[in-house]
C-alpha cells in the first residue's frame, strides 16, 4: 500500500533543481523523494499489487510452489516501492516506521522465494502479518497527517489492509486453491484502492498546477 504521505503538492521550482526541474544528480535522496511523490509511482505500486492478484484469481489451481513465488515477488516488489516512498516524506522522523515496513516486505518476500515449498499455514502467517502491520501504519498516517489530499481514500486502504490481514490470519485454509482465491481477492481489492489513491493524487497535482515532470520522474500530466 504505497502512497505519497507528504503535504499537498507545491508549485514552483524546488531549491537546487536545474532547468529540467530535477534536483542535482549528486543527491540521490532528492531524486528518490521526487520519484516517491509522483502519482505514476503510486500507480506502479497499484499495478504491482493488481497483477499477482488477478493471476491468482484466474489461476486458482496453482500449486503451493507457484503461489509462494507469486507472493514472494509481490512482497519484494512492494517493498521496493515502499522504500522509495519513504524519501517522499517531509519529516525525517516519520521515515523510520515506513522504512521498517519496507524492510518487512522485502524480508517476507525473500522468505517466500527462499522456501517456496513451505506450508499453507506459513504463507498465510507471512502475508497476514505484513498486511496487518502495513494497514495499522497506514491508518496511523491517515489519522495524523490531516493535510493529505487523499486522506479519506488512504483511510479506506488502511481498513482494507487491516481486515485482509485479520481474515488471512483468523481463517485457516486447508488447500492451496482456497488460499489462492482468498489472497487473490484481497490483492485485487488493495490494488484497486491504490489506483484510487494514485488518481486522487494526480488530480491534486493538477489542481496545484504541478506538471508530472516537476513532481516525478517524467512528465505524465
Amino acid at each position: 500500500m504505497t502512497s505519497s504521505s507528504g503535504p499537498a503538492p507545491r508549485t514552483g521550482p524546488e531549491a537546487g533543481a536545474d532547468d529540467t526541474g530535477f534536483p542535482p544528480a549528486a543527491d540521490p535522496a532528492a531524486l528518490l523523494a521526487r520519484l516517491g511523490r509522483s502519482w505514476a509511482w503510486i500507480m506502479g505500486s497499484a499495478v504491482a499489487t493488481l497483477v499477482p492478484g488477478i493471476l491468482m484469481l484466474v489461476w486458482p489451481d496453482a500449486t503451493l510452489h507457484v503461489l509462494a513465488v507469486l507472493l514472494g515477488l509481490y512482497l519484494l516488489v512492494t517493498g521496493v516501492f515502499r522504500f522509495v516512498a519513504v524519501f517522499a516524506r517531509e519529516e525525517h522522523g516519520e521515515r523510520f516506521p515506513e522504512l521498517l515496513l519496507a524492510v518487512l516486505y522485502i524480508l517476507a518476500g525473500v522468505l517466500c522465494l527462499r522456501h517456496p515449498l513451505q506450508t499453507i499455514a506459513a504463507l498465510s502467517l507471512i502475508v497476514g502479518v505484513v498486511w496487518l502491520v502495513s494497514g495499522v501504519l497506514t491508518l496511523y498516517t491517515a489519522v495524523v497527517a490531516r493535510d493529505l489530499p487523499h486522506r479519506g481514500i488512504l483511510l479506506g486502504v488502511a481498513v482494507i489492509g487491516i481486515v485482509a490481514g485479520i481474515v488471512v490470519l483468523a481463517l485457516p485454509t486447508e488447500s492451496a486453491r482456497v488460499l489462492t482465491r482468498l489472497l487473490g481477492l484481497w490483492l485485487v481489492l488493495l490494488g484497486l484502492a491504490e489506483v484510487a489513491v494514485a488518481l486522487t493524487w494526480r488530480a491534486a497535482l493538477h489542481r496545484a498546477g504541478v506538471r508530472g515532470g516537476r513532481d516525478g520522474p517524467a512528465d505524465m500530466a
